[in-house]
């Protein structure tokens, strides 16, 4: 009976340290689980941030052809794929544009080069009707060099106080000038072609500045075997070989304002940068943005870690002690060893 006894008061002990262990476990895994999570919330965010100055916008993650239709793969000299060089175009080659790293802008001397190429080659057929006088001032010209270029054109406004149109020296807040006044027109000139509005050729393109550039660059004779029709000029990048474009892009064919080599590379890199800023023209700011973000993110994340320790340290780091009462000097209080066992072996009785 009395080791059945001792071993259920055993069991006892027993399973109410376990209960204790785990109800203290449990409320120091909660901790460590909302600590972390705390944690991992602010790395991740500043690691988004992060990322998404760096990675594609296009890019589809792994998922291929179960992408949404309108996304594309950007870095598409990673993947293999099979097609017909009349049907869809060679893809472009990879070149490693400057601004394309997360922590580069457009170089603003190459944006001034591209606009002077398109003003005096590509703005005869093209028109870049998204773009105003005004988002070119302290981008590639000062506020006087845009004021005085938009002047140069003239702009139908009105009506007056009879009710009638009249002409007008443009100004800052005009866009620029059509190449053509109606899409009509373009196809009369350009033997049924329209010649495509620029102004987000590089974003409406797979391989963006890729793109352009190879397709600026790449005329050839058509290989053997392929007839073109008058008026069409082969290009291997373009979509069925066949492109109404004749090529503009020739060495010295403008004059550069600042005396840098002006060969057809050189001509289509700037350009092709141009293109890309009136694309995209938040670009930089939205860099600049994401470097502070990164830095205020970071410096909240070293102020969060602190305030934790600062909060924690004295909890974490506290010692219990346990200190015992002060024996008091009573006279029972000194008989009291004699008093105990002499009530559990002799009749007690009160000391004298």
């Amino acid at each position: 009976m009395t080791s059945a006894f001792s071993a259920f008061a055993f069991a006892r002990r027993r399973f109410a340290s376990a209960a204790g262990t785990r109800a203290a476990t449990g409320a120091t895994r909660g901790q460590v689980t909302a600590g972390f999570v705390a944690k991992s919330a602010v790395v991740c965010g500043v690691a988004g941030v992060a990322i998404s100055a760096a990675l594609p916008e296009d890019f589809d993650f792994g998922l291929g052809a179960l992408a949404p239709k309108y996304v594309y793969v950007r870095y598409y000299h990673f993947c293999a794929q099979a097609f017909s060089l009349i049907e869809n175009g060679m893809h472009a080659p990879h070149f490693d544009w400057e601004h394309r790293a997360w922590n580069k802008t457009f170089d603003h001397a190459s944006i001034r080069r591209g606009y002077q190429v398109y003003r005096e080659i590509c703005a005869a057929c093209h028109s870049m009707s998204l773009v105003s006088w005004r988002t070119l001032v302290g981008v590639s010209h000062t506020e006087e060099e845009a004021k005085a270029m938009a002047a140069e054109y003239e702009y139908e406004d009105g009506p007056d106080d009879t009710g009638a149109m009249f002409m007008r020296p443009g100004k800052l807040s005009d866009r620029l000038p059509d190449a053509y006044p109606n899409e009509e027109a373009a196809r009369a000139a350009n033997g049924g072609a329209y010649p495509p509005d620029l102004s987000c050729i590089v974003k409406a393109r797979h391989g963006e500045e890729d793109y352009v550039f190879a397709l600026l660059l790449g005329y050839s004779d058509p290989p053997p075997g392929m007839s073109l029709r008058e008026g069409l000029h082969f290009n291997r990048y373009f979509p069925g070989g066949a492109i109404s474009m004749a090529r503009a892009l020739y060495d010295e064919v403008v004059e550069y304002e600042d005396g840098t080599p002006n060969n057809a590379s050189q001509l289509a890199k700037d350009v092709t940068t141009f293109l890309s800023w009136a694309s995209s023209p938040e670009h930089d700011e939205r860099k600049k943005m994401g470097m502070r973000s990164i830095a205020i993110s970071t410096l909240l994340l070293l102020l969060s870690v602190w305030y934790k320790r600062f909060k924690w340290a004295g909890i974490k780091t506290r010692q219990i002690v346990y200190k015992p009462p002060k024996v008091l000097k009573h006279s029972c209080l000194k008989h009291f060893p004699q008093i105990f066992f002499a009530s559990r072996f002799a009749r007690f009785e009160l000391p004298t």
